[in-house]
């Protein structure tokens, strides 16, 4: 059996982030970890969206490879006529 051992860590934060997240933990009901960990995790993926958004608009600048992008997405759209009645 493995056991994961996590160790706390400790962040410093000027005072006004401080109340800050006591004012998001309180209204989230949480304890501030947790509150913490939320807004990280939705900071991720608002970061994760604006890269995938940037690679699109590189893709969309390139007329041939877009074309073939939208190429590959018509053959997978062929994948949801393909015959088998709902279950």
């Amino acid at each position: 059996m493995r056991y994961i051992v996590y160790m706390p860590e400790t962040v410093r934060v000027d005072p006004n982030t401080h109340a800050a997240l006591g004012r998001v933990a309180k209204s989230l009901h949480v304890p501030r970890t947790e509150a913490l960990r939320r807004i990280v995790k939705g900071y991720e993926r608002k970061l994760f969206l604006k890269c995938l958004h940037a690679q699109f608009e590189a893709l969309r600048s390139d007329p041939k490879a877009w074309a073939e992008e939208q190429a590959e997405r018509d053959v997978w759209d062929t994948t949801l006529t393909d015959g088998l009645k709902d279950e």
